[in-house]
């Protein structure tokens, strides 16, 4: 059975393509949810010139989705999170921080078009953004320990330690 999908359905197509479906997917799920319709050859000719019609605005939404991801193309993320002392992150990285960090930017992307695998340890990961069908965008991101600095500040008085150490014993000279 052939049917004009109306939405993006994923494993199946996008909006207004002709897929082949079984009978009973197609009669019992897609169409009473209104995901798709009969491509009958009337269906499919009203189709096509609306397609026809749409294709000067979805050439103009594609022009922008590139614009968008060349402004965004040669970005690099460095994200700091709290690490323990096993390197695992108390909680993790995901696409809120990434579209909160190109935020600060100056790139104000949606966080639901922005894909990646929570991290969830420190390293280098890559963020996928979806500006249209056919542009995407790879953005790494660097996941860094935030306490890695405090740690550095904490040995500093363990190296001063000595210079304390006449201090207690004259401390302890004056008790006895």
């Amino acid at each position: 059975m052939e049917i004009i999908l109306k939405e993006d359905i994923i494993g199946l197509g996008f909006k207004n393509d002709i897929v082949n479906v079984k009978s009973g997917y197609g009669r019992n799920y897609l169409i009473p949810q209104g995901k798709g319709v009969i491509a009958s050859p009337m269906a499919k000719k009203i189709l096509a010139e609306n397609l026809k019609q749409q294709a000067h605005k979805l050439a103009a939404q594609k022009a922008e989705a590139e614009k968008k991801a060349d402004a965004i193309k040669d970005v690099a993320l460095t994200i700091a999170a709290k690490v323990s002392t096993t390197g695992q992150l108390y909680g993790s990285v995901g696409v809120n921080q990434i579209a909160e960090e190109l935020k600060k930017l100056g790139h104000e992307i949606d966080r639901k078009i922005i894909t990646m695998k929570e991290a969830k340890t420190i390293g280098d990961f890559v963020a996928l953004v979806h500006f249209h069908k056919e542009v995407t965008v790879e953005i790494p991101v660097k996941v860094v320990a935030e306490n890695a600095p405090a740690e550095k500040k904490a040995e500093a008085p363990v190296e001063a330690a000595p210079v304390e150490a006449p201090a207690q014993e004259e401390a302890e000279a004056v008790e006895e």
